[in-house]
């Protein structure tokens, strides 16, 4: 065993093109640190509708060179394959560790394998690649990112030709491609031959975002703005001096990129601490709101004043924000289809059906809901928002916070609020109230046991609700292809378990709706929601043993 390791170990070293990592492995191999090895050897990293994601490091359970050359390769063979010779791949990365070797050692595969490339002119947001692949009519395109992940994290995520993330059976073929990749002495990798763009691409997404907004629509909501250590702030700042908004006002400990993150523990706006710069910096300022995105800027987060909530900031959930843009888009006359994943909030579709506008429901992710047709509007629970189909089949947080930004500015006219607006929603439709039960786990066997035992043995009642259907998800249903997922429908409520996509973390989305008959009814309608909710995760969690 021992010796299987330390020869695996060393075929892997003679072809690691990065000093970085090849010093690490031969460390790990001088000193005999089998316990490693075999973690970094127990495998390779999968690469399925999320691309790849991972842990930098060497070895193919970790993220590096080798991986990615690989990855690119069996990119490049599948777009051959598919008749694609000669087409225009566009490759975009983040700030993090890493990130810019991996997209220039993709458009060296690219080159070599008889494709063209073409690599953005520095680190950008994940839409501005997004809308690159449609504007320059590109057959597929990669972004170099791992989104709102820890720190020592790296990710490869690709799209196609259409401009939305890859599908079945399409990741299944290209994981089959990278599989047949042999020696990487083999992969050719020119110096040169690939296009580094200039500005102009970021200009051209620039001029689109000014498409999401009304024309003459007031524009006076003030901001407080934090890119997470990300690569949002010269877009989004462009995009709001464009639109003619006031200048957001930075968290400038956060402003800058920086693979390190040093301010948060994980740098996603949904987690706790995240935010309590930007709602420090808010104290100072007296914004009308508050905007954060990811490190990479395709996920858009909301906080506004609130003097119930302690610190007088209160954070909006992805849910609420999904139906206060669906709310302005009516209000605009909006056509089209709205669309979000099954793990969001059913008020979408009561808003959709009152305005008479087309609604459907998909699996999660924007793999998915970008490829509704018709799409006006789609959204997901997890501070994602598709505002601009057309310009980007992805979601985009920096169109989403223009769009948040007018909708508040078009409120403040009104002597009204975003609060007051959700107050509306709710007495239109029911106070839909959400939540999240999420576990992050060391070891995966503790998500696949949670999800037999619910399967063996699902509850029949939830906080005093009736169980009234169970469904598992991986039986497909007749509008949803087989996914990993169970979800039960009780009186008045809903709850949906999966694992995550992208990290170890099992997550059970939970939605009661209480009805409200007047505005003096929903301070009594949110307590029972919050009631619901909090005895459905005490039960939920029994049930599935977490």
């Amino acid at each position: 065993m021992q010796h299987d390791l330390i020869a695996q170990a060393r075929t892997w070293l003679a072809e690691d093109p990065d000093p970085e990592t090849r010093a690490e492995l031969a460390a790990l191999v001088e000193a005999g640190d089998t316990q490693e090895l075999a973690a970094r050897f127990a495998g390779t990293l999968q690469f399925g509708t999320a691309g790849l994601r991972g842990e930098l490091g060497a070895g193919p359970m970790r993220m590096n060179r080798s991986v990615v050359i690989r990855a690119a390769a069996g990119l490049a063979a599948y777009l051959k394959a598919q008749g694609e010779e000669g087409g225009l791949v566009v490759i975009g990365y983040d700030a993090r560790y890493k990130s810019a070797d991996f997209a220039r050692d993709t458009a060296a595969v690219m080159t070599g394998a008889g494709l063209r490339a073409a690599v953005l002119p520095r680190p950008l947001p994940t839409p501005v690649l997004a809308y690159a692949i449609r504007h320059l009519g590109a057959v597929a395109g990669v972004e170099v990112t791992a989104s709102h992940n820890p720190p020592r994290d790296n990710g490869y995520k690709v799209y196609l030709g259409d401009g939305s993330q890859i599908v079945p059976p399409a990741d299944g073929e290209i994981a089959a491609a990278i599989a047949a990749v042999g020696p990487l002495a083999d992969v050719v990798r020119p110096e040169d031959g690939w296009q580094t763009l200039g500005e102009e691409v970021l200009e051209a997404y620039l001029a689109r975002t000014d498409a999401v907004l009304a024309a003459g629509s007031p524009r006076t909501a003030r901001t407080v703005y934090t890119a997470m250590h990300g690569v949002g702030t010269s877009v989004l700042t462009a995009a709001f001096a464009r639109a003619g908004f006031p200048e957001p006002v930075l968290v400038a400990e956060q402003a800058e990129p920086d693979p390190a993150f040093p301010t948060v523990a994980f740098p996603n706006p949904e987690e706790p601490g995240a935010m309590d710069l930007a709602f420090a910096t808010a104290r100072r300022a007296a914004p009308d709101l508050i905007i954060a995105n990811d490190p990479d800027a395709d996920r858009c987060a909301v906080a506004v004043p609130d003097t119930a909530t302690e610190g007088g900031w209160r954070m909006l959930r992805g849910d609420e924000v999904g139906a206060l843009l669906a709310a302005h888009l009516v209000e605009r006359g909006a056509s089209g289809v709205f669309a979000e994943s099954i793990v969001s909030s059913s008020l979408l579709g009561r808003i959709a059906e009152k305005a008479g506008l087309g609604y459907e429901e998909t699996l999660t992710g924007f793999k998915w809901i970008a490829r509704v047709d018709g799409l006006r509007y789609g959204y997901e629970e997890a501070l994602g928002y598709c505002v601009d189909p057309e310009g980007v089949r992805d979601k985009d947080g920096i169109t989403a916070a223009l769009l948040v930004a007018e909708l508040a500015s078009v409120l403040k006219e009104q002597g009204r609020t975003l609060l007051d607006l959700l107050d509306d929603l709710a007495l239109a439709h029911g106070l839909h109230a959400t939540d999240q039960l999420s576990v992050r786990v060391e070891d995966l066997s503790v998500i696949a046991d949670a999800m037999a035992r619910l399967r063996e043995q699902p509850p029949t009642a939830l906080a005093g609700l009736a169980v009234t259907s169970a469904e598992d998800l991986s039986r497909g249903t007749d509008r949803l292809p087989p996914t990993d997922g169970l979800r039960y429908h009780l009186e008045g409520a809903r709850v949906i378990v999966r694992p995550s996509g992208t990290e170890p973390k099992l997550k059970c989305y939970l939605e009661v709706v209480v009805p409200v008959a007047d505005a003096a009814g929903l301070p009594a309608a949110r307590a029972r929601g919050a009631e619901l909710l909090a005895g459905i995760k005490r039960d939920l969690a029994a049930a599935a043993g977490i």
